[in-house]
């Protein structure tokens, strides 16, 4: 058409094209009335939240509209407090005081705790601020008697030494005054104190030498509790050793009792972990009065 055209219907094309486009952009944003995010409570544990009544105009994002639902609903937070970490201690971890921060992380991560925007970058910066203020100590390197490395209590911390692993543990008010003390090493430890001196003598062999054809052999088995604190030493120190042996079998006996209002919650929490880790089919989940 080239300059063939009456600039008055041009005007009138462009118009329409951004109305169009208005109304597209309000067509998308009314379509997005709710979201949905997994929550363990719920029976099919899915908890739909209605956003509203969205507009284009409104000069939010589509995702910045559903972190305001999230928020407005306290289903999201952009930190968290000392009193809340302490309230939330898991039952298993009080008599030790020591939480690994792994085991933290994960907990904001899946649910248990509440969700925030940030997780990593939040709590590397509230746990220095919870070590320096003293509502928390902070301790790394744990030592084969329960001892730590380092413990950092009412100091100045650097953010590189908050790192999510299982060597590095959150640590109470109440414990981590006790290990500045100088406090021993708790009773509990001793289990694990039984076996290290046995594997450490082991260690010192260089080379294993297989047995000689025809030679008897015998088959070793490990059976007792094992302490809360020493859980994930167990992994790190026994396990690689029976990994010389051969036909090596592991297996796994959990009980724990729980209101019966909160079995199926708990139930539905560990089917999904053993899903994640590959193990759905290969470890059952038994009920029992």
């Amino acid at each position: 058409m080239g300059a063939d055209f009456d600039r008055a219907d041009r005007a009138d094309i462009q118009s329409k094209v951004k109305d169009a486009e208005e109304d597209a952009k309000d067509e998308v944003w009314g379509g997005y009335r709710y979201a949905v995010i997994f929550d363990s409570k719920e029976a099919d544990g899915l908890k739909p939240i209605d956003l509203g009544a969205g507009h284009a105009s409104s000069g939010e994002t589509l995702c910045g509209r559903v972190i305001t639902a999230l928020k407005s609903k306290a289903l999201l937070n952009e930190s968290v407090g000392a009193g809340y970490i302490e309230r939330n201690w898991p039952p298993a971890l009080k008599d030790s005081g020591t939480w690994p921060l792994a085991s933290l992380r994960q907990s904001f991560l899946n649910r248990s705790l509440t969700r925030l925007l940030d997780p990593d970058t939040t709590l590397r910066n509230k746990i220095v601020e919870f070590v320096g203020r003293g509502d928390f100590g902070l301790a790394s390197g744990q030592r084969p008697n329960g001892a730590y490395e380092r413990i950092w209590f009412e100091e100045p911390i650097s953010l590189d030494e908050v790192t999510f692993e299982a060597g590095v543990f959150l640590l109470t008010k109440a414990k981590a005054k006790a290990l500045k003390a100088g406090m021993k090493p708790e009773p509990g430890v001793v289990v694990g104190l039984a076996l290290e001196p046995a594997i450490e003598k082991y260690k010192e062999r260089e080379e294993e030498k297989d047995p000689a054809p025809g030679a008897q052999t015998r088959t070793l088995h490990l059976v007792g509790t094992i302490p809360p604190e020493i859980w994930n030493r167990l992994g790190t120190k026994i396990i690689p050793k029976l990994k010389s042996g051969s036909d090596l079998k592991i297996g796994v006996d959990f009980s724990v009792t729980l209101n019966a209002e909160s079995v199926r919650n708990m139930e539905s929490d560990l089917r999904q972990i053993l899903e994640d880790l590959g193990l759905k089919g290969k470890i059952q989940i038994e009920q029992s009065e």
